[in-house]
C-alpha cells in the first residue's frame, strides 16, 4: 500500500503500558534514536509521542519530555499528550468529581512556545468538558469541568 507524498505520515507510541507503568521501548536518548531514527526513515512526518504526564522530563539530566526527545533526535516535528490540563493523569484520578483539580496550561504553552515540541493533544480533558478548547483560548480555566472516571459513563 502506498500513499502520496502529500499524505501525512503520524506515528504514535508510548514508552509505558497501561499493564505496566515502569515498561520502557528506550532507557537513554540513544535507545530512542535507534528507534525512531528508521521509522523517521521509512517516511514518518510527525511523532506522537504519548507519555503518563507530559510535564515530567524522560531522560535524567534532560527536561525534555517525550516528544521533545522524539523532535530532538528526528529533526521532525513531534505532538505531546499525557494528561493535559489534569492535576493527576486518568489512572490516579478519583472518581468523585469534587476531589479532581483542573490545572492551568501555561507551563505547557511556555514549552509548545519554546518549540519543544509542535502539537498537543487533549484526550480525557476534552472528555470530561467538551469546550475545554474555547475556555482555555478565553482564559477561563476555573470554568473548565474536571476529569474523573464518571464521564466515561456519558460519552458525548
Amino acid at each position: 500500500m502506498r500513499a502520496s507524498d502529500d499524505f501525512p505520515l503520524s506515528f504514535r507510541f508510548s514508552q509505558w503500558k497501561l499493564q505496566d507503568y515502569q515498561a520502557r521501548l528506550a532507557n537513554t536518548p540513544k535507545e530512542l534514536e535507534q528507534i525512531l531514527i528508521p521509522i523517521s526513515e521509512a517516511g514518518v512526518d510527525i511523532f506522537h509521542a504519548s507519555q503518563r504526564r507530559y510535564w515530567e522530563p524522560e531522560f535524567e539530566g534532560s527536561g525534555l519530555n517525550l516528544s521533545g526527545w522524539a523532535k530532538k533526535v528526528t529533526g521532525k516535528p513531534s505532538i505531546t499528550v499525557g494528561s493535559v490540563s489534569l492535576a493527576k493523569d486518568t489512572t490516579e484520578t478519583a472518581v468523585d468529581l469534587a476531589k479532581v483539580k483542573v490545572t492551568p496550561i501555561d507551563k505547557l504553552v511556555d514549552r509548545l512556545d519554546h518549540q519543544e515540541f509542535d502539537l498537543v493533544a487533549v484526550g480525557s480533558a476534552l472528555l470530561a468538558d467538551l469546550n475545554w478548547p474555547l475556555k482555555v483560548k478565553a482564559d477561563c480555566n476555573n470554568d473548565i469541568a474536571p476529569y474523573s472516571t464518571q464521564v466515561l459513563a456519558e460519552l458525548f
